[in-house]
């Protein structure tokens, strides 16, 4: 075996046990919190640090429904744009294709504070212009969160869906050419089929990232630990949950808190998980 192979193998492993490292570090700070609360932590609707009763089910949802919403947003627009980025458009000049690859790349690159300033200062004000019929409308609420969360996870999405369909071989395309199928019926009959586990893997993996992004959605959701059904109305997630209270607290609320962390550990390790089992399979 050669030096790089047993080098490879040794940064393999080592990832791996750092995973497990992390997870039994927040395992073990939780364990007071799991003793306590059980698995009622998940259904209880209450978080109160004064009472010392602590339940995380409006993040749950909110943390579900808003990587969800993100995705309904995202996945079209990115599936729309790595198409045309993949394909030879004879209206779009070559360098101009190269450019547009390169600033939705640029994307991923942004950091999220900066969406967040931007949700704020930019599309906040927007949004009060246009929902200014309705007085459920809040500036600091789950629709500017989704709004922003689906502009942070689209370069992901069409990224690797441009990936995707750019290793699907040359042959199908001309067959499909040569049985009289137009372009539009090669890209949906034929290309999108065929590269259907990479974009399900792409889509996947965008949607761990946004259910475990925090610092945009914690400048733009609102932070109500209340379950709420309303997208105009204040909502929450796990991760800003996190960033808000972590600092200052202690005892069983930062044992509660980290129950919380590992519930997001465990929801974004099952979504990479089912990433990874869709991008090792063969569905065609």
């Amino acid at each position: 075996m050669s030096y790089f192979s047993q080098l490879a193998k040794i940064v393999a492993i080592s990832v791996v046990l750092l995973l497990l490292g992390i997870f039994f570090s927040i395992f073990w700070q939780s364990r007071s919190a799991i003793a306590t609360f059980g698995i009622n932590f998940l259904t209880v609707s209450d978080w109160n640090p004064q009472k010392e009763v602590f339940g995380i089910l409006p993040q749950i949802f909110g943390t579900l429904i808003s990587s969800i919403l993100a995705l309904i947003i995202a996945i079209p627009i990115g599936l729309a744009v790595a198409i045309f980025l993949s394909e030879d458009w004879w209206f779009m000049p070559k360098f101009l294709q190269v450019g547009l690859i390169y600033l939705v790349e640029l994307l991923a690159a942004i950091p999220s504070v900066v969406y967040g300033l931007w949700g704020i200062f930019v599309l906040v004000p927007w949004l009060r212009g246009v929902f200014s019929f309705t007085h459920t409308f809040s500036d600091r609420g789950m629709l500017p969160a989704v709004l922003v969360l689906g502009l942070m996870i689209l370069p992901g999405i069409t990224s690797l869906s441009r990936d995707a369909l750019l290793s699907i071989s040359p042959d199908l395309r001309l067959a499909a050419m040569g049985l009289g199928a137009t372009r539009w019926e090669s890209i949906l009959d034929i290309q999108i089929p065929a590269a259907k586990v990479g974009i399900s893997g792409a889509i996947l993996l965008a949607w761990g990232r946004a259910m475990g992004e925090t610092m945009a959605v914690t400048m733009l959701i609102g932070n109500s630990n209340q379950l709420r059904f309303s997208i105009f109305a204040p909502g929450t997630t796990i991760a800003s949950l996190l960033a808000n209270q972590y600092n200052e607290s202690s005892g069983l609320q930062g044992s509660a808190l980290m129950y919380g962390a590992l519930v997001l550990f465990g929801l974004t390790i099952v979504v990479n998980g089912l990433a990874e089992l869709l991008s090792s399979k063969d569905f065609n």
